[in-house]
């Protein structure tokens, strides 16, 4: 099992992108958060599965730099990258389902943990932008409310794919208030990681 200091030392010799890092940090919160929420009611706690859920938000995108010339590599590229670092299928098939209906060929989502990668990854730049737009910039003054206001404005932030983030209710169960909810607390948390 890849460990969290792998995965970040990893990410930071692929990826010398602040904005791109802390992207991928807002990811992996995320996932944290979302662990606890969908799979530990049903199955309890257990670290090592948060692990598997974080890393694999942390490193969903850790391949983007290396890859921009030739984004059709994107997610192939980090999984051969993680393969001899002992990653589970489990983090490599969720990393190239995030991909789904952007790379030729990438798997559809089917599990929980896949699922919320989806969702997700598009939410945390949604609301970094709603903290972009804040006098101050910061995540701490963002609230469910900044965003769902944002929400229906197409023209803002127009690049977060609303219709992915709303899948969170069909596939995820989850009501897409409480999933902004869920994701905005959860980079709260890290604010300063992030940068706002």
């Amino acid at each position: 099992m890849i460990t969290r200091n792998q995965a970040i030392e990893l990410l930071h010799s692929k990826m010398s992108s602040v904005n791109l890092r802390r992207h991928c940090y807002a990811v992996e919160t995320s996932m944290r958060a979302l662990y606890n929420t969908l799979e530990v009611p049903s199955l309890g706690y257990n670290s090592e599965r948060e692990e598997v859920w974080a890393i694999t938000g942390l490193l969903h995108d850790g391949d983007y730099e290396f890859v921009q010339k030739d984004l059709t590599r994107h997610t192939h590229q980090i999984v051969e990258w993680l393969i001899p670092l002992g990653a589970s299928e489990e983090i490599t098939h969720a990393i190239l389902s995030h991909g789904w209906q952007y790379i030729d060929g990438n798997p559809e989502p089917s599990t929980l943990l896949e699922w919320s990668l989806y969702c997700c990854d598009e939410l945390t730049g949604l609301i970094v932008a709603v903290a972009l737009v804040k006098p101050d910039k910061k995540l701490n003054s963002v609230t469910l409310e900044s965003v769902q206001n944002k929400w229906n404005a197409k023209g803002f932030a127009a690049g977060a794919k609303r219709s992915q983030i709303e899948l969170c209710e069909e596939k995820l169960k989850i009501p897409l208030r409480d999933f902004i909810a869920i994701v905005l607390q959860s980079m709260q948390k890290i604010s300063s990681d992030i940068g706002l």
